[in-house]
């Protein structure tokens, strides 16, 4: 039976409540009414390039494109070609090829049309290099991208590597070395060269936002590659000339664009201090088409117009004198990741489809069905934060985006079941193990503060409605909570003995109906100055899984990269013998990094947890968020481990990645129902639309979600 081992669930951070989808508009737009849509407006689709017209006639020729259109379609201008991501097939973010006719447009997925990669993987940054003569002889053109499909050496490595695919016999081949992670990859307007932002020499070291990726170039047509790093500390190259590449790097405070001449070695500020400025798109070995955000903006921001990522136009030669283009068009929405149509007539790029909704509409969210790489575990998305399942599968609850409401879904449909209309937050909610107690817990007090009081509540009869709620915890900080199996005692982690800096262990409520009121005990399992976290009961009842920075070495900073403690691992501790603790699974070969939020299968054979281990897929400043975390979570992945002797446990090395993202995928969850199982009624979520209020949005369809919260940006907790 196919998923005979479940279904994981998760949400993803930073992940727009509403679609992006393509547009573009001429050069200067008079109003709204000049920008195009540019897709068939199903799914999800962004980082869009251009597709040449000979490139065009060459794909078009494939058998599974050879009825749709022929040569005198493209000769005639009814007929353009795009290459883009979408998350049409099977949810997955894959390269797709759009056949723009003047009277309509077809979407086909990339991998279909040549038969590249069936695998679970993430694919972006298309672009077409060939298409020029050696000799008597043409270079066929090829499709350069990125794709996840390969696994690295070593953890915390990017998997993301440029492969190419010649459009004229499909032939695909990988053109990064063995051992390096390239990202943003871009073809000269020859078709000649690749420029890429690579982190060959040095690789990942958690950054956040600041990569710090060194550009390298070579040739599309191996051997030989000819690869050379030409730019130290610099992202996402785009070609002016086939001797002029801009770029962006941060200085201080601030991004910018930057123009860099490969014959005189000579690197010029292109984009003015004091704004930032990212994503170019070369128009010219002068022009370029840049993301800007004039003014930054701090989370609780109601937004103006400078405070928007827009897309203008700088000119190396007149650098003070930019072109706005979607400040014209639109001036309350965010734009992301020019690109250039018609020779510079006209920008494209990308954005949220806002301008379906007015103000006081609903979001409609689905719950989303992904491609799973293991047939016997399904998988699928959650619109909405810490999903949790109850024992028997029959009951899932989230917190909303907001934190301010808890739903459930089961046999009588989707509906709030507790909320909070003070400033306190909740997260972190947790069925009862046993069904028959209908008890949720959840943690409720202000978010990621440990001086602060953070109480564990259980809201009792759940089935019933009443929204009641008790609580089990006095003072100091204490979450994530999880009931014993039999649902009589309750792990969970406090600061109650942390002193100063607020330490937190693990404690077991005796009792988890009462907690430490009445003639609840309460009884320490962990003791150190450290931070143990993110704890599960085991369904065996016999371990419990926790994360916890307990051989962070004791030279390693103080935060990682300025932010949390760092150095997440996952043990097992025995939960009638806190003497017995097994490292089950590190980040890093040197224990930096983060593995966070274990969760095991209901069969008590694998933990899922949520991880850097594949380090990061895209260039982050380029997603559509405007604040970031406190840190990317990066994927789920999963571990086998076993079950009858613990020790084989320590330092498990193999890994399975199970999703793929350029947004970070966290808090998963596993219940023993396959994802089309008729007994799972929460299932039916998966096509139907959990449709929360969005009062965020702006009359004239632009959204201030990005600072009000709307999309609201979970940050690490531990």
């Amino acid at each position: 039976m196919a998923e005979n081992r479940g279904s994981i669930a998760f949400f993803a951070t930073y992940k727009p409540p509403v679609p992006l989808d393509i547009y573009s508009c001429p050069l200067p737009p008079t109003g709204r009414h000049d920008e195009l849509h540019m897709t068939d407006g199903l799914s999800s689709n962004y980082d869009c390039r251009i597709i040449p017209s000979e490139a065009l006639k060459t794909i078009i020729k494939r058998p599974k494109l050879a009825s749709e259109a022929n040569e005198a379609d493209v000769d005639s201008g009814r007929l353009s070609g795009l290459i883009f991501v979408s998350e049409r097939d099977k949810n997955l973010e894959t390269l797709h090829i759009a056949l723009r006719f003047t009277e309509k447009v077809k979407v086909f997925s990339f991998s279909d049309v040549y038969g590249t990669f069936s695998d679970v993987r993430m694919e972006d940054s298309g672009s077409i290099g060939g298409g020029y003569r050696v000799g008597n002889r043409t270079i066929d053109h090829s499709v350069v991208y990125v794709t996840t499909k390969d696994t690295p050496k070593d953890r915390r490595q990017p998997w993301t590597a440029v492969y190419k695919t010649n459009l004229k016999t499909g032939k695909t081949e990988r053109l990064t070395p063995s051992g390096v992670s390239d990202l943003s990859p871009s073809v000269s307007p020859s078709g000649r060269k690749i420029a890429v932002a690579s982190f060959q020499g040095k690789g990942w070291n958690g950054e956040i936002e600041d990569l710090q990726t060194d550009i390298y170039v070579m040739n599309v047509e191996k051997p030989p590659l000819e690869r050379k790093k030409i730019i130290k500390n610099g992202g996402w190259p785009t070609w002016g000339s086939d001797n002029i590449i801009f770029f962006h790097r941060k200085v201080g405070d601030f991004w910018g664009v930057f123009r860099f001449d490969i014959a005189s070695g000579e690197t010029v500020r292109v984009t003015t201090d004091g704004i930032d400025a990212i994503t170019p798109a070369a128009i010219s070995d002068t022009k370029v088409a840049v993301a800007t955000i004039r003014k930054k903006s701090s989370f609780s921001d109601v937004r103006g117009e400078a405070q928007y990522r827009h897309i203008e136009i700088f000119d190396s030669s007149a650098p003070d004198q930019p072109i706005k283009i979607t400040q014209i068009t639109r001036p309350k929405a965010d734009h992301f990741n020019p690109f250039v149509l018609d020779g510079g007539k006209r920008i494209g790029y990308h954005r949220c489809k806002s301008d379906l909704l007015n103000h006081g509409d609903e979001i409609p969210r689905n719950f989303h069905k992904l491609h799973s790489p293991h047939p016997d575990v399904g998988l699928f998305r959650v619109s909405g934060v810490f999903p949790t399942f109850s024992k028997d599968g029959s009951k899932l609850a989230f917190v909303d985006n907001e934190f301010k409401a808890v739903w459930v879904a089961d046999s009588q449909g989707l509906r709030i079941v507790f909320e909070t209309k003070g400033p306190d937050n909740i997260f972190s909610p947790v069925w009862n193990q046993n069904p028959q107690k209908d008890i949720l817990y959840v943690c409720m007090g202000p978010s990621f503060n440990a001086g602060k009081t953070l109480e564990i509540c259980a809201i009792p009869n759940v089935s019933s409605g009443l929204r009641q709620r008790s609580k089990l915890t006095k003072k100091f900080n204490n979450a994530f909570p999880s009931t014993s199996p039999d649902g009589n005692k309750l792990v969970f982690r406090s600061t109650r003995d942390g002193g100063d800096k607020k330490h937190k262990n693990l404690y077991i409520m005796e009792n988890a109906e009462v907690g430490e009121y009445g003639n609840g005990k309460i009884t320490r399992l962990t003791n150190g100055p450290w931070t143990d976290t993110h704890c599960q009961w085991s369904p065996s009842g016999d371990w419990i899984v926790f994360s916890s920075t307990r051989d962070k070495p004791k030279d390693a900073p103080e935060t990682d990269n300025g932010l949390d403690p760092g150095y997440f691992s996952v043990f097992l501790i025995k939960a009638n013998d806190p003497s017995v603790v097994v490292r089950v699974i590190k980040s890093g070969d040197d224990l930096s990094g983060h593995v966070n939020h274990p969760f095991f299968s209901p069969d008590g054979k694998s933990i899922a947890v949520t991880s850097d281990l594949a380090a990061v897929s895209v260039d982050p400043i380029s997603l559509p968020l405007f604040l970031h975390s406190v840190r990317p979570y990066g994927d789920v992945f999963t571990v086998d481990i076993n079950t009858d002797d613990i020790t084989k446990n320590r330092d498990v090395k193999k890994f399975n990645r199970i999703t793929h993202s350029r947004y970070e995928n966290s808090t998963p969850t596993w219940t023993m129902f396959a994802t089309a199982d008729p007994n799972a009624t929460w299932n039916l979520l998966l096509k139907d639309d959990y449709t929360p209020s969005c009062p965020y949005m702006y009359p004239d369809g632009g959204e201030s979600w990005h600072m009000t919260g709307h999309l609201c940006i979970p940050k690490r907790c531990c």
